[in-house]
């Protein structure tokens, strides 16, 4: 209070504080590999809408690493402040070690980097479920964990790593077979189920959406073909926590 101002003049009314506004949170980037079936992005869309649903006021935005657009480095550059990347594969292959990395020190390296979905539990118990809801009453004898192929050891490793973790959820022998590039295929690994005596075999897709490799499975020789991961709230969660993890936020 100044001299002269009666008693109760100077008080928390009198001062202007400053508004603070809250700092815009950072941009998610689905880091994905892309197709030319249409079916693909709309289940990728369709999944981050839910990731959206968790995470609001963050913008989530999908990019890809081979096909189509847009590529994860115009998606990077138009991202302002430190984007998170959450690179929506299920190992950690070509695309995740090197393709991700070049389009993050092309844009100035401020992304930072989660680990790829694969082989999280939360990926593995999706498959699970996806394979139930294809069987009907009954599991196959045996199964057949369907990937897309790799010439990183380390990414075959992650999928056998699946493998196992898929064979201790739903109690049958599960091996791995892929749908290119490394071996064994899909194909021969449902014959040497045959041959070992399991009459009734089934697929277990290790794909996240519709595309080329997801079609070529249907000719494989299997009873039972369950169909990718797609929109699954184990999956959801996971992409969110990713985000999560990377800015310090609790779930």
């Amino acid at each position: 209070m100044y001299p002269g101002e009666p008693p109760g003049a100077w008080t928390r009314a009198s001062v202007t504080i400053p508004e603070t506004r809250p700092a815009t949170p950072p941009t998610l980037v689905a880091a994905a590999h892309g197709t030319r079936d249409p079916g693909g992005p709309v289940v990728l869309e369709e999944l981050l809408d839910q990731v959206r649903a968790q995470l609001p006021g963050v913008d989530v935005r999908i990019a890809y690493v081979d096909v189509i657009g847009p590529m994860l480095d115009e998606v990077l550059a138009e991202a302002g402040g430190a984007p998170v990347v959450v690179p929506m594969f299920l190992a950690s292959g070509y695309h995740v070690r090197v393709d991700v990395p070049d389009a993050v020190e092309t844009t100035g390296g401020r992304a930072v980097v989660t680990s790829a979905l694969g082989p999280d539990d939360a990926v593995v118990a999706a498959v699970a479920d996806r394979l139930r809801e294809a069987s009907g009453d009954e599991l196959p004898d045996s199964v057949v964990l369907a990937a897309a192929g790799s010439s990183d050891e380390s990414a075959l490793g992650e999928v056998e790593a699946a493998a196992a973790k898929l064979s201790g959820l739903i109690d049958r022998d599960v091996v791995v077979g892929y749908i290119t590039t490394a071996t064994p295929t899909v194909e021969d690994a449902v014959e040497s189920l045959r041959v070992a005596g399991h009459e009734r075999v089934g697929i277990a897709t290790y794909l996240l959406a519709p595309g080329l490799f997801l079609r070529r499975l249907d000719g494989m020789g299997a009873d039972v073909v369950a169909p990718p991961i797609g929109v699954h709230p184990s999956v959801v969660d996971l992409v969110a926590d990713r985000y999560r993890a990377a800015v310090g936020v609790p779930r």
